[in-house]
């Protein structure tokens, strides 16, 4: 990892003047992505699926994106990408293009968790080169934050909302990462902007793999999650420490933890914080918490069975 005044004098591949929310982690976790590329040896291209990030970054005539970089479809953000890096090794293999590239894509988790996940399935199935990373913040926001796959369990939303009948999402969130594993790819991550070097090793990692990559990001949202606009890395190292959030590697099929808290704290101390979680405080609802704290607790315990065991899926 380059040294942080290194960074610092590194071109920015997203600046400023965008209109994302204040305290929005969006432009947090891209300015964190292309640190972590190494532009010197190759040019990036970017696709970006219509939602909260490309609305906010590209609104015509303007622009904050400092590459090149495509506003896609909502939910075609992967076979976007597919095809320009297509199109490229087309290109370079008459000898048309010189330079390297690495293609990224960036969506949220409704255009990747639901309406894009057949896009992205098919990209990766065939075998494309590019970095899809998911910036996870658990509802379709840009909308008006309406329930996603990838909402809590007990999240409240205007289409899971909290009242009489309901007490917000009644599943829990989907794994999409278990989800892509299926597609036997070589690398998969989870990644948090408050664990910002862990997030750039993992871009770097991802980018130097002949073939596709996907990382997962949480992106604290403060109007869809309530919170005060200055506590969203605050929120997303909650995530981590409480394990709702672990941050991990699929190397090859092999689990990698890269976070392991000295003290796992309790649920509460993630959801307290958010008024989409604040009816689970109410007098009568602990046992949501409970289930919570279960869900939590199942996946976290399955995630050291694996690293513990090794098993792969590919040869070593």
């Amino acid at each position: 990892m380059a040294l942080l005044n290194d960074l610092a004098k590194k071109k920015e591949g997203l600046v400023s003047g965008h209109r994302l929310c204040p305290g929005c982690t969006h432009s947090v976790i891209a300015r964190q992505v292309f640190a972590a590329a190494e532009t010197d040896k190759y040019d990036i291209v970017v696709a970006a699926a219509t939602g909260c990030f490309e609305v906010s970054t590209g609104l015509y005539p303007y622009t904050s994106w400092n590459v090149p970089w495509i506003h896609t479809a909502f939910e075609n953000a992967a076979s976007t990408i597919s095809g320009v890096e297509a199109a490229y090794k087309a290109l370079k293999k008459k000898g048309k293009v010189k330079k390297d590239i690495r293609f990224i894509a960036f969506a949220s988790d409704g255009g990747t968790y639901d309406i894009g996940l057949q896009a992205l399935s098919g990209a990766i199935e065939r075998g494309h080169q590019f970095l899809y990373i998911c910036n996870d913040n658990n509802a379709y926001q840009n909308t008006g934050n309406q329930r996603s796959s990838a909402t809590p369990f007990g999240g409240s939303t205007t289409t899971s909302p909290n009242g009489k009948v309901k007490f917000g999402k009644e599943q829990p969130r989907k794994d999409i990462v278990s989800v892509l594993e299926g597609h036997h790819m070589e690398y998969i991550a989870q990644a948090s902007p408050s664990n910002w070097r862990d997030l750039m090793n993992k871009v770097k990692k991802a980018l130097d793999v002949d073939g596709p990559t996907y990382i997962n990001v949480i992106e604290p949202c403060t109007t869809g999650w309530g919170f005060p606009s200055n506590k969203a890395i605050e929120i997303a190292q909650l995530a981590v420490d409480t394990c709702v959030w672990p941050l991990y590697e699929v190397i090859k099929g092999k689990v990698v933890i890269n976070y392991k808290p000295k003290k796992k704290l309790p649920v509460e101390e993630y959801l307290k914080p958010q008024r989409r979680f604040a009816h689970l405080f109410k007098k009568g609802n602990e046992y949501l918490i409970e289930e919570f704290q279960k869900q939590v607790d199942r996946h976290w315990e399955w995630l050291l069975k694996r690293e513990e065991c090794g098993i792969s899926y590919f040869e070593d």
